[in-house]
């Protein structure tokens, strides 16, 4: 006998049924849409965050040194770009498990405010990326003096 998840209904939702259709008819198909390449494909995560003075980018680029990563800015949007290589320490027929992506990848993130382009810094420590974006002068909050009539 299987066992089927039980999914509490509320009598007056009218779609409850078309949703749970919905829901079984993706799982189906999500298999089949799924190729080969996405798999092999890989982008390293991104925290973007700022404050009244600059806007910061963090990548996790575990294993990679700054010569094996190229930072650029242009028109509003960051580029990250590099290439994380295998590894040739074992035989491929000694792996149990291959879990680790492999391979180029290219980030692009825009950027929510206008920076100093000029005055851009990127430093690597520990496998983080931190690229360090000075906002424009224009682009920084400014405190207006409410004047009394």
């Amino acid at each position: 006998m299987a066992l089927v998840r039980w999914r509490p209904r509320r009598e007056w939702d009218p779609f409850a049924g078309l949703l749970d259709l919905q829901r079984e008819m993706s799982s189906l198909f999500a298999p089949a849409l799924t190729t080969e390449e996405d798999f092999g494909a890989w982008a390293p995560p991104v925290d973007v965050y700022s404050d009244d003075d600059k806007v910061v980018v963090e990548a996790e680029l575990p294993g990679l040194k700054k010569d094996e990563i190229e930072v650029s800015f242009d028109q509003g949007c960051l580029n990250i770009r590099g290439e994380r290589k295998h590894e040739e320490k074992f035989k491929e027929e000694g792996y149990h498990r291959v879990e680790r992506r492999f391979g180029s990848f290219q980030r692009a993130v825009r950027i929510p405010a206008e920076v100093d382009a000029s005055k851009c810094a990127a430093e690597m420590k520990d496998g983080i990326l931190r690229i360090t974006l000075p906002k424009a002068e224009q682009a920084k909050a400014r405190k207006i003096e409410v004047k009394e009539k």
